[in-house]
């Protein structure tokens, strides 16, 4: 393959995340946004701190974060798997 044909074949996106985060008291929210251009979606999670614990207030970020992302890539899973059979040919049979 040339180099002019692999220039050709190349395709860049940069997709947007966003992530908010508000601490009330033992609860750590966050509010999740990915803008890939053709689409935004959103995720809304918390995390609650253990009343045994002591306060550590990276750690409720971290888990509410994370739980966040884990929704958001659940979401682009199933927008794939929804594309990609909106994609299929049709069966003749």
């Amino acid at each position: 393959m040339s180099t002019n044909t692999m220039r050709q074949n190349l395709r860049t996106k940069q997709w947007t995340l966003r992530l908010d985060l508000f601490e009330e008291g033992d609860v750590t929210k966050v509010h999740a946004v990915l803008d890939t251009g053709d689409n935004r979606l959103e995720s809304r999670t918390d995390a609650h701190r253990n009343p045994h614990d002591p306060p550590a207030p990276e750690i409720g970020d971290e888990y509410a974060a994370g739980r966040a992302l884990i929704d958001l890539g659940n979401q682009l899973l199933h927008a794939g798997r929804t594309d990609a059979a909106a994609n299929e040919p049709p069966l003749h049979g």
